[in-house]
């Protein structure tokens, strides 16, 4: 079976590879949902429940907090007063414990191998900074990604592809060498927007709607079907593959978070390429 990094770049890898983080890497529902409600419950209002969140998730949680409100996807309705109530309630009950929240089958095995390849990689998420690195740390995943951002890092947010500029300024990588893994549609459009191939899982968060629909370059269920070899992911024996041209980071270059301070060096470089719906 022709994997799909032989698929996206025959004879050669990716020199970066940015991954999106809830329903591609890990699994955070649980503990976004008991955060949801939580915070409707101490607003008097009946909780949502898992699957009902699970549908809500891809936004940021400004927008997970407002659909939670609203009780469904069109979130108009809310007012500014009540969403300042509720997101604040939500930000103290989702800083506690992620111990419900799980990583994906082959991200472990498959973050190995790229960083075994020397592949650059980064995470870009529309997940609250704050929250990021300590969910990483629990996970044990933040030694793989040598660039973070975070959704309040930058103004803006997927679908805006400023992120994933951002990073391959950062990496001096070009769009046609890079690639994007995501589950839903703003991953897609942003992937698309920057002029990146998009790798798209099927097991993720895109409003209850198959994530083929946004036609990425590739659907997978499995993150190790990226990985030249069998279907489970194994590398296959002889595989002829170049590997990108990465001088490896110094462990004092190893991983740069990215926070608000850095946007500000660098955001009239991403002006030019700002990606208008």
């Amino acid at each position: 079976m022709t994997s799909g990094f032989e698929q996206l770049f025959p004879g050669r890898l990716p020199k970066l590879v940015m991954f999106d983080l809830d329903g591609t890497l890990v699994d955070s529902v649980p503990d976004l949902a008991a955060a949801v409600d939580k915070t409707l419950i101490q607003l008097g209002r009946p909780p949502a429940g898992i699957e009902r969140v699970r549908d809500w998730i891809g936004n940021g949680v400004r927008v997970l907090v407002r659909r939670a409100l609203a009780n469904g996807m069109d979130h108009a309705a809310v007012d500014e007063e009540s969403t300042e109530a509720a997101l604040a309630i939500f930000m103290e009950a989702y800083s506690g414990s992620h111990a419900l929240t799980k990583v994906y089958p082959g991200v472990r095995e498959t973050l190995k191998w790229l960083q075994k390849m020397g592949v650059e990689m980064a995470l870009i998420t529309n997940k609250p900074e704050r929250f990021v690195a300590p969910l990483l740390d629990d996970l044990k995943l933040g030694r793989f990604f040598r660039w973070i951002v975070g959704g309040d890092t930058l103004p803006q947010q997927k679908p805006d592809p400023a992120a994933l500029f951002f990073v391959m300024k950062m990496a001096g990588i070009p769009g046609s060498q890079s690639l994007f893994v995501g589950d839903s549609r703003n991953d897609v459009l942003a992937a698309k927007a920057a002029g990146v191939a998009c790798v798209a899982l099927s097991y993720g968060y895109n409003h209850g709607r198959p994530i083929a629909e946004e036609s990425p370059a590739l659907v997978i269920d499995d993150l190790r079907k990226l990985i030249p070899g069998s279907s489970a992911g194994c590398l296959a024996q002889g595989a002829e593959i170049t590997l990108p041209d990465i001088k490896s980071p110094s462990f004092r270059e190893s991983i740069v978070v990215v926070t608000r301070k850095l946007w500000m060096k660098v955001i009239k470089a991403l002006a030019r390429w700002r990606w208008r719906a």
